[in-house]
């Protein structure tokens, strides 16, 4: 069951830094007033595919993967979302249903703003569509490369580039070593478009290179230029 949590509870002008900006008092009010917080429970879906986009969302704590079901019950993950990044709005102004699905990777709280509200601000605002035209863009640019990277590297390319992107999204923990994010294989391997026995062999022979270090699901990255090396090289 979702749960929802109290406007007042939540520090807007913090956690909506980005928007809050742009934004006039009046404005901001509007935002305040129609937005809500809901906490979602590891793995419980946002979205799925196929819904109607009805809101925006802006994660403000935990970890989101968007991602799409594929043939024979694989998924690829399409992108990771860390706070305090704005999803689920793409449909809206696409006039379509959901492509992707939605689903909390951890125990996450997430900002839900109608879209009825934000088309409004937008139509009253330029800089807050050009807000949203550049936020648009810089998504489409990294769809586009992790495309042919994932389309075109060798495997062991692609697994060394998905853990360079946890590690530049999450950052690591107070080692500095060890990645702020702990995935299952199949995650992993979702992200890496690569079966999990793929996903699998390949990070045991990163372990072996002494490339990184693995403890359950944790992940220490021990020579990261060489990860970068191969993943430059695909």
């Amino acid at each position: 069951m979702v749960k929802q949590q109290r406007r007042d509870e939540i520090d807007f002008s913090t956690n909506l830094a980005e928007v809050w900006r742009v934004l006039t008092d009046k404005e901001r009010d509007i935002l305040r007033n129609n937005s809500y917080v809901q906490r979602f429970k590891r793995n419980e879906l946002i979205y799925c595919e196929g819904d109607e986009p009805k809101e925006m969302m802006c994660l403000l704590r935990g970890k989101v993967k968007i991602y799409k079901d594929g043939v024979g019950g694989r998924s690829q993950i399409i992108r990771m979302i860390k706070p305090i990044q704005y999803f689920g709005y793409r449909a809206n102004f696409a006039q379509e249903n959901y492509l992707t699905n939605a689903s909390a990777f951890e125990a996450s709280l997430v900002c839900m703003i109608p879209m009825t509200v934000v088309r409004e601000l937008i139509m009253g605002n330029p800089q807050l569509a050009m807000f949203f035209i550049r936020q648009l863009s810089v998504d489409l640019g990294i769809a586009d490369e992790r495309t042919v990277n994932l389309t075109q590297k060798h495997i062991r390319g692609r697994l060394a580039e998905s853990l360079l992107f946890l590690k530049d999204s999450y950052g690591l923990e107070e080692d500095g070593a060890t990645l702020s994010i702990y995935l299952a294989r199949e995650d992993l391997a979702n992200l890496s478009n690569m079966t999990t026995s793929n996903a699998i062999r390949t990070l045991s022979t990163f372990v072996a290179e002494h490339i990184i270090a693995i403890d359950g699901r944790k992940i220490k990255l021990i020579d990261e230029e060489k990860l970068r090396k191969i993943s430059r090289l695909g």
